[in-house]
């Protein structure tokens, strides 16, 4: 089924699921510069710092980061380290043992099958202790350009009210929001998967929250199918209530 040509305006009793070339447009104009919030320096530094994020925030994951990267520079230093002294740097995210396992397992898995150089090749990275499809996106995407989309709680409760997907499993949704801006789409630089991702990804942070989105103040407020029912349109939801999208409410994290 082909997808509807974006309008300027539609009106709330006639608005379908939004079109994604006037979605990704808007949001460039809004979130410039947008990137993702790892501190990284290089390759590995970004993998790793995205294996640790998973269920916590970015924000907390730079927080230990620089400490773990001082005391272990690069895939050799942290494939030779003590998981327990790794353990204790890594505590303040939770699960302390099982993240240092994980990061120190993918530090010998590069040195023992890449030479110590992170790959540019999906299957090999997802072969790594720790990393899955949305890792293996966000490297391929932020550090070696691919137009690649990684669907974390934010990019799903996004594209959920947005009309673009029903689904809640992440394979799912990327395959739905891909189609959909495959057919909606002109091909301009702002539809690269990776940059649409993380402008989501913020824009789920900062103004399309979980419990109370700001439809308000939302610049995608007039295309949402979602907007009018949400709780930041006039009103507040409760601590704890589901979200707009019928989901469950998420932490914030990026996992």
């Amino acid at each position: 089924m082909s997808s509807p040509r974006p309008r300027s305006a539609p009106s709330r009793e006639d608005r379908g699921p939004a079109g994604a070339a006037l979605v990704a447009s808007r949001l460039e104009d809004l979130h410039i510069g947008a990137r993702t919030e790892l501190d990284h320096r290089d390759a590995f530094e970004l993998l790793v710092a995205t294996v640790l994020s998973a269920q916590t925030t970015d924000v907390r994951v730079n927080q230990v980061t620089p400490e773990l990267f001082s005391r272990w520079p690069g895939p050799a230093a942290l494939a030779g380290a003590d998981e327990a002294e790794v353990t204790e740097v890594v505590r303040p995210l939770g699960m302390g043992p099982t993240r240092a396992r994980r990061i120190v397992g993918l530090a010998r898995g590069l040195l023992e099958r890449h030479g110590g150089e992170v790959p540019d090749d999906q299957a090999a990275l997802e072969a790594l202790p720790g990393v899955g499809r949305k890792t293996a996106h966000v490297v391929r995407g932020a550090w070696f350009g691919h137009s690649l989309l990684a669907v974390d709680t934010h990019v799903g409760r996004l594209a959920r009210r947005l009309g673009w997907t029903a689904q809640t499993d992440p394979r799912r949704i990327e395959e739905d929001v891909v189609a959909w801006v495959e057919a909606d789409g002109t091909g301009a630089e702002a539809e690269d998967l990776t940059m649409l991702g993380l402008r989501l990804i913020l824009h789920g942070r900062r103004v399309c929250t979980a419990r109370t989105p700001h439809c308000d103040s939302c610049v995608l407020a007039d295309l949402c199918p979602s907007a009018p029912a949400a709780p930041g349109a006039g009103a507040s939801s409760a601590p704890g209530a589901p979200s707009a999208d019928g989901a469950p409410p998420d932490s914030g994290a990026s996992s």
